[in-house]
């Protein structure tokens, strides 16, 4: 034990393993730390052009406010990152939104969960109407997307036909009600929830 540490302890308090002075700052945010944080962060999600930008702001602020300084220095810099991003094509919202609209509608997203669900991402509004436009161009003819994607919600949340036997009446309203929080609509949703699988199955056998 030091000196130090034995007058510490005899005076009954404690002294940190080292002084607050001396903890060096991290490094000066430069071009070429935004560059490594961009690609690090796109080399393990996908992202859009908001999420990007966040993410190198949420960076900076640390950094500068471990260094005293203001993060509002480099928003030029994280703005010319994020457009060397866009211009290389490592993000790209018509992209993103192609592929999570795809992965959301899989698990029964409705239309109004993927726009919300989309814009809390920094997509907008024109990017996720042209996504769903092509959507409906690459559907197979005759498909109801939407009442499709409800069947997927319904039967992953076990709902309507996909309860176990004697238990569908008397979840009837509160089945209603799920698909109505998941943005559907009344009459879709009672479509779906009172569907008999039994009598569709019946019928395509014969």
């Amino acid at each position: 034990m030091t000196s130090r540490n034995v007058a510490s302890h005899a005076s009954g308090k404690r002294t940190p393993g080292r002084d607050a002075t001396d903890i060096k700052p991290p490094p000066p945010v430069t071009p070429a730390y935004l560059e490594r944080a961009a690609l690090h962060y796109l080399e393990r999600y996908s992202a859009s052009v908001a999420m990007l930008r966040q993410t190198l702001k949420r960076r900076v602020d640390k950094r500068c406010r471990l260094r005293g300084e203001d993060a509002s220095a480099f928003a030029e810099a994280i703005e010319a990152t994020v457009a060397r991003a866009v211009s290389a094509g490592l993000v790209d919202d018509a992209r993103f939104t192609a592929g999570r609209l795809a992965a959301l509608r899989r698990r029964g997203a409705s239309a109004r969960a993927l726009s919300a669900k989309l814009a809390a991402k920094g997509v907008s509004r024109e990017e996720v109407a042209a996504a769903m436009e092509n959507e409906r161009e690459r559907a197979d003819e005759g498909v109801d997307l939407e009442e499709a994607a409800a069947q997927a919600y319904a039967k992953r949340r076990r709902l309507g036909p996909w309860r176990r036997p004697g238990t569908r009446e008397g979840h009837r309203d509160r089945d209603l009600a799920a698909m109505a929080r998941a943005g559907f609509g009344y009459a879709l949703g009672r479509r779906v929830i009172e569907a008999d699988l039994e009598s569709e199955t019946d019928e395509t056998e014969d």
